[in-house]
C-alpha cells in the first residue's frame, strides 16, 4: 500500500445540547489522527450561520486545529457575508470554504440576494481581494443537479480556480473510477490545482441514498445489492467500513495524497477507515510535569 495520505474531516455544527456534545466527542476522537485541517458547514438556505460562526470560533480555541469555515452566498448581502468572514478572521480563522449554497428548504432554487453574491466565482474574487484566506470550493464528480450539459462541472471549477480558489473538495461518490474521471477531465482542461476526493463513510445506507439523490451522487445497483443483503444479516457496519476503505485503497494505488472525510459527526467508522489505510493516531503525552 502507498505511504498513508494526509486527512481532513467535515464537521456540522450542533443544534442542540445533544449535538454538542456528539461534536466534541467527535473532535476527540479523530484529532489525534493529525487532519492536516478541519471544516465546519452552514445549513441549507444559510440556517447555521450563526452556529457554524460560534462553532468555528470554539473549535479553533479549544482543539488546536486548523479549521476551515463554510461561507455561502445564500440570503445575504455582499456586505454581511464579507462581515462574517471578517469575524472569522478576527477569531484567528484563515481557511475559508467558499461555497455558493443550497437554497433554502421548500424553495424553488437558489435565488441571489437583491444585494448579494450571484454566485461561487463572485464570493471568490472578493474573499481573495481581502488576501486574508486560503479558499477552498466544492467540485462535482458526478453532474451536479443544476448542472447545463457534458463538461459543465468542470468547466465551472476551472471558473472557481480562476476567481482566486486554491484547492477544491469534491462531493462525495462511491466508485473510484468516478473521481479519477473527474480527475482526468480537470487535468485535460489546464486545471493544475490540488482537487481532493470526499469520502463518505456509510452510517445508514438509505439516508445516503437519499441524500444522494438530492445532489446527483451515483449509488451503484451493487452498492445497494450489497446492503440489502448486509442488512439481512446484520452486517452494515462491517460492509460500510469494507467499502470505504476499498475506495481510499483504489485512490491512493492511482496517486492520490489527501483524504476528505465527511464524518456526519459520527467518528467510528471515519476512524477505523483511516487506520485500516494507515493513519494512525499520534502518541499523547500523559502525566507531564
Amino acid at each position: 500500500m502507498p505511504a498513508a495520505p494526509s486527512v481532513s474531516f467535515e464537521f456540522f455544527p450542533p443544534q442542540s445540547l445533544e449535538a454538542s456534545f456528539r461534536l466534541w466527542d467527535t473532535v476527540n476522537v479523530l484529532a489525534p489522527l493529525n487532519p492536516s485541517f478541519v471544516s465546519v458547514t452552514y445549513g441549507a438556505g444559510g440556517t447555521t450561520r450563526e452556529l457554524t460562526r460560534e462553532a468555528v470560533a470554539t473549535l479553533h480555541k479549544s482543539s488546536g486545529l486548523n479549521v476551515a469555515a463554510h461561507l455561502t452566498c445564500v440570503d445575504a448581502t455582499r456586505d454581511e457575508t464579507l462581515g462574517i468572514a471578517r469575524g472569522f478572521h478576527e477569531a484567528g480563522v484563515r481557511e475559508i470554504v467558499a461555497l455558493r449554497g443550497d437554497p433554502p428548504k421548500g424553495s424553488s432554487g437558489f435565488e441571489p440576494h437583491p444585494e448579494g453574491f450571484a454566485n461561487a466565482c463572485e464570493l471568490i474574487t472578493a474573499l481573495k481581494d481581502t488576501g486574508d484566506f486560503k479558499i477552498r470550493v466544492g467540485a462535482y464528480p458526478d453532474p451536479h443537479p443544476e448542472a447545463k450539459g457534458d463538461g459543465a462541472d468542470v468547466s465551472w471549477l476551472k471558473q472557481k480556480f480562476e476567481a482566486g480558489a486554491d484547492e477544491a473538495i469534491t462531493q462525495f461518490f462511491f466508485e473510484a473510477e468516478t473521481f479519477l474521471r473527474f480527475r482526468d477531465a480537470c487535468a485535460a482542461a489546464g486545471i493544475d490545482k490540488p482537487v481532493i476526493p470526499g469520502v463518505l463513510p456509510i452510517e445508514n445506507f438509505k439516508n445516503t441514498a437519499r441524500f444522494a439523490a438530492r445532489c446527483g451522487a451515483h449509488v451503484p445497483q451493487w452498492m445497494v445489492d450489497a446492503f440489502e443483503a448486509a442488512e439481512r444479516d446484520g452486517r452494515e457496519e462491517l460492509l460500510a467500513t469494507a467499502l470505504a476503505t476499498e475506495l481510499c485503497t483504489e485512490l491512493l494505488d492511482e496517486g492520490v495524497e489527501h483524504l476528505h472525510f465527511y464524518t456526519l459527526n459520527r467518528p467510528g467508522l471515519t476512524r477505523d477507515v483511516c487506520r485500516a489505510i494507515g493513519v494512525q493516531p499520534a502518541q499523547a503525552l500523559e502525566n507531564v510535569a
